[in-house]
């Protein structure tokens, strides 16, 4: 009996490493299929009989900082970069100030405004865009980087209930003991609940670099035909277009590869700080 159960496990087992097995090759694919046209040195987006690349060149990575008469790369990639930085700094505190007041600070209002956030994050952000550019333009910082940053983290704060959620299981007895060791409320939040909400917090800061390093929409609403001010999202785009995708397309693999460079550098670090999170404790003070 105890020989079955444990060959039906075993079977049961391999079952799930290999359709995980599968599933992770389906993945990769796709980015292994970019990361080779990157280095492919024939030209064009279609070739007919194969998928090596027949040669093999670092040019389209060159040409990309070199050659910016048409597209301004290097430009882009620093707009992009700036703007995700800033919105993601921005998007972080909010999302922290109004987790932690909806989680530890009682108040007659509290409970309609968490429902009125609630609802409101629930449409999608593209749908209020045409009105959101109208009133940019009205402050006159249209087609401006400015306006990605406001855009970007002005609604950060309507992503609170992962994050509260996370700080109603910290103990409250933690925050009263702090109080009893004359501790104010900044010091509690910032030396007792922030060191023990930093796999959160992680999570914060990622979602927010992210979800502008790798927009398209509201970009291309905000910028219009601002060719300076695109990001790479945008600037990408226009490599595949129909009068520039034959030349530019292995570029364009090579900015796209080029492009989850950053992403992946923070998720290693973050990805440390969220252990030490999950293994470290609160510093009392």
């Amino acid at each position: 009996m105890i020989k079955s159960m444990k060959t039906r496990k075993l079977v049961s087992n391999i079952t799930v490493y290999t359709v995980l097995g599968l599933l992770s090759v389906i993945w990769l694919i796709p980015i292994v299929y970019l990361v080779i046209t990157s280095f492919r040195g024939e030209s064009g987006a279609w070739l007919d009989g194969y998928i090596i690349p027949r040669q093999w060149t670092m040019g389209n990575y060159t040409r990309l900082f070199t050659d910016t008469g048409l597209f301004n790369y290097p430009k882009w990639f620093l707009n992009t970069f700036v703007v995700a930085i800033f919105s993601c700094a921005i998007s972080t505190i909010f999302v922290l100030f109004t987790s932690y007041t909806f989680s530890r600070l009682r108040f007659k209002i509290r409970r309609a405004l968490m429902n009125v956030v609630l609802v409101l994050g629930m449409f999608p952000g593209f749908m209020s865009i045409i009105a959101v550019y109208h009133l940019v333009k009205l402050l006159g910082l249209d087609q401006s980087l400015v306006a990605l940053v406001l855009v970007y983290s002005g609604g950060a704060g309507l992503s609170y209930y992962i994050m509260k959620g996370f700080f109603d299981t910290i103990p409250a007895a933690l925050d009263e003991s702090a109080y009893l060791d004359g501790c104010t409320k900044w010091q509690t939040f910032t030396k007792i609940i922030m060191p023990l909400s930093r796999p959160v917090i992680t999570y914060t800061v990622l979602t927010s670099f992210i979800a502008p390093w790798v927009d398209f929409i509201v970009a291309s609403v905000i910028m219009k035909d601002n060719y300076s001010n695109y990001t790479i999202a945008l600037g990408l785009f226009r490599m595949l277009e129909r009068e520039n995708v034959h030349q530019w397309y292995t570029a364009f693999c090579a900015g796209a590869v080029l492009v989850s460079i950053p992403i992946s550098v923070l998720f290693l670090i973050m990805q440390k700080n969220y252990v030490e999170g999950v293994t470290g404790g609160s510093v009392k003070g």
